[in-house]
């Protein structure tokens, strides 16, 4: 939950797991990334992108959910798929929710909260970071 760092860019290789129910958002943010390099496995439903995690939870790399979403939120997300692999890195997007918070995604053990609009770069910083702090390169 620490700022984004500048210093390093956003490009990688790593598998993405990124969960969002508006369709727009779930596709633009995922060509976005794939231009940075990343593989992304797109889902618009809490339900089914749990089943596809439990499939093959070691296939990925990070998590990415949005937060209100039909069916599931997205700290229950989080929590399911933490009940499979706890040590899935995890960034939460949110417009506004009084379900999550600095504090509360501290406590999730999420490793970032974004505001949606979340810009193309800063996502991509937001993921490099993320994978970066969790594997031990920063």
């Amino acid at each position: 939950l620490d700022p984004i760092l500048p210093a390093r860019p956003g490009h990688g290789k790593e598998q993405i797991l990124l969960l969002d129910d508006e369709l727009s958002i779930a596709n633009m943010s995922g060509k976005a990334l794939e231009r940075f390099g990343y593989k992304v496995n797109i889902q618009t439903d809490p339900v089914e992108a749990l089943a596809h995690f439990k499939s093959k939870p070691d296939f990925f790399d990070l998590v990415i959910s949005d937060m209100a979403m039909p069916n599931m939120t997205g700290t229950d997300f989080v929590r399911k798929i933490r009940d499979v692999r706890n040590d899935i890195p995890v960034i939460i997007c949110t417009g506004h929710s009084p379900l999550i918070d600095e504090t509360r995604a501290r406590e999730m053990d999420i490793d970032l909260l974004l505001t949606k609009p979340v810009e193309k770069q800063v996502l991509a910083d937001a993921v490099r970071q993320v994978l970066d702090i969790r594997s031990g390169k920063y």
